[in-house]
């Protein structure tokens, strides 16, 4: 059955990516447009025609959208968005579902990709993790774009969880990030991505619905006497728990039992 389904898997992901990519042109000269106008008001239109085509390209290779709301964040409330992280359609459901003006925390190794390092480069503070110097500064630029009254969003496990546990272990960025400014920690869980989109291989996009879970924000003022260290923990637990409650098609069956 798995070698008669492969032909249309691979047929069906040819049609996806090209989608992509012509979006990706047409989106190019859109995104010229939007230069002149700098990088706050340049950037929030930017990321205006991302939702934009994103939401059509899901809808064009049948990946459906749903939002579970624990908590509706503010639209006039400033946030450090949180998310885990496990697939490479992750970038296209933040975009969908970050309703506020925001700017990502994103590898320094895409600024290589053709055309669209270019816009990655106006619109995503780059990282090399890899980088103690580096990892300063994009946290250095994350606190300057909070200033400006725009939200931000990190991946705090850093690149794909691989292994079969809820979340792997967490970076303290954004977590001094919330100590230092005060704004709340806004956990959000991508329940679908894995089976949307294999990190292993570009050859697993399949169509399926994708939910959201919009959880209970973390304020820092709620916790006076925790450290970044204590933050973390507690994002941590509150994430792992309620991916295991929601039953992430990733986790091994081992850590339901725990709950």
């Amino acid at each position: 059955m798995k070698y008669l389904v492969l032909p249309f898997q691979i047929i069906y992901c040819l049609y996806a990516y090209a989608l992509f990519i012509l979006i990706i042109l047409i989106l190019f000269p859109c995104v010229l447009i939007c230069f002149p106008f700098g990088r706050v008001k340049g950037g929030n239109i930017m990321y205006a025609l991302f939702r934009f085509f994103g939401g059509w390209w899901f809808m064009l290779v049948g990946i459906h959208q749903q939002y579970i709301y624990e908590s509706t964040p503010s639209r006039n409330q400033q946030y450090i968005f949180i998310a885990n992280h496990i697939a490479y359609v992750d970038a296209i459901i933040t975009i969908l579902s970050i309703k506020n003006h925001f700017r990502p925390i994103g590898k320094a190794e895409l600024l290589k990709v053709p055309i669209f390092g270019f816009i990655y480069k106006f619109c995503v503070v780059t990282v090399n993790r890899s980088s103690a110097e580096d990892r300063a500064r994009s946290l250095d630029d994350l606190r300057k774009i909070l200033a400006r009254g725009i939200s931000v969003l990190v991946f705090p496990e850093g690149t794909f969880n691989m292994a079969d546990g809820p979340v792997k272990e967490m970076y303290d960025g954004a977590f001094k990030l919330a100590v230092e400014t005060g704004k709340p920690l806004q956990p959000i869980l991508y329940l679908d991505a894995f089976d949307r989109m294999h990190y292993r291989h570009f050859f697993t996009l399949t169509p399926g619905k994708s939910r959201v879970v919009y959880l209970e924000p973390i304020h820092p003022a709620d916790y006076p006497n925790a450290d970044h260290k204590a933050l973390k923990k507690i994002a941590e637990e509150k994430m792992s728990s309620k991916l295991i409650e929601y039953k992430a098609s990733w986790i091994n069956k081992k850590y339901f039992h725990k709950s």
